[in-house]
């Protein structure tokens, strides 16, 4: 299974994999990727069914089978960055593959995702209309989503045309992985587990974030009260984007601090 995800390398130093999120693909992290490629050796891997890998298809679209396919292309020990849904899969990657990892950051990520008593998330309601508006219009609920996801940006406009201008570069997944892909969201809980992560953690949140509320926060804090955060004050759900500086040096910092070169 070693050869059946692609992905793109650049640059040279500690590893650094990173994982996007939900109906996008890895051409997201090129602006950031560039960055620190002159720091570290930068891997973006697409998804199963995302972008370049939109021909693999696999028969479970499960946590554990996307989890098992990434960590197979991951060729030495990493930092795993994942984003929204990828941190998801970044932070089970770390769980039940940690010899792959050195290392864990989440952006604007949670262990579930769900709006539930006691636990601030999505409301269950608009992930059951997304799946809804995909039998119709799949391009039309992408769009939405990005929507969405820069809701609350000091540039609604520019964050979603860069995104636009990006994730056009691949191909965009089929209707049944979009599907299946976004039933991770709906179903995957990790609160009960992140508890056991063994190696460094950081957790990147946008303030105004509709997605993964700011509550989320204090929430995370109990379950790993080792673990570091940052809080984007004015950014939403894409802060390496909206603020790809600050995002730059923020991350850059923890790295250096807490990763051994």
């Amino acid at each position: 299974m070693a050869d059946t995800l692609k992905f793109n390398t650049i640059g040279d130093g500690k590893s650094l994999v990173f994982l996007h999120g939900w109906g996008l693909n890895s051409a997201i992290f090129e602006p950031i990727a560039e960055r620190l490629s002159k720091h570290f050796l930068i891997t973006t891997i697409d998804l199963p069914g995302f972008g370049r890998n939109s021909d693999v298809e696999i028969s479970n679209y499960d946590l554990e089978t996307i989890s098992a396919m990434v960590a197979d292309v991951i060729e030495q020990p990493s930092i795993i960055i994942g984003w929204s849904l990828g941190g998801l899969i970044a932070t089970n990657i770390a769980l039940h593959y940690p010899v792959h990892v050195d290392g864990l950051v989440t952006i604007t990520s949670s262990p579930f995702f769900v709006e539930q008593e006691n636990w601030p998330g999505i409301k269950a309601e608009l992930l059951q209309s997304f799946h809804q508006q995909l039998s119709i219009d799949s391009n039309k609920t992408i769009e939405g989503f990005l929507k969405i996801q820069a809701m609350g940006s000091e540039h609604v406009r520019n964050d979603i045309k860069q995104i636009k201008q990006l994730i056009k570069q691949y191909p965009q997944a089929t209707t049944d992985t979009l599907d299946s892909s976004l039933s991770l969201l709906e179903n995957v809980d990790l609160r009960s587990k992140i508890r056991a992560l063994k190696m460094p953690v950081l957790r990147m949140y946008g303030r105004l974030d509709s997605l993964v509320p700011k509550a989320v926060i204090e929430q995370v804090d109990k379950l790993l009260p080792d673990s570091d955060s940052y809080t984007f004050h004015r950014a939403s759900h894409a802060p390496f984007i909206s603020h790809a500086d600050e995002f730059f040096i923020v991350l850059s910092d923890w790295l250096t601090g807490n990763i051994e070169k």
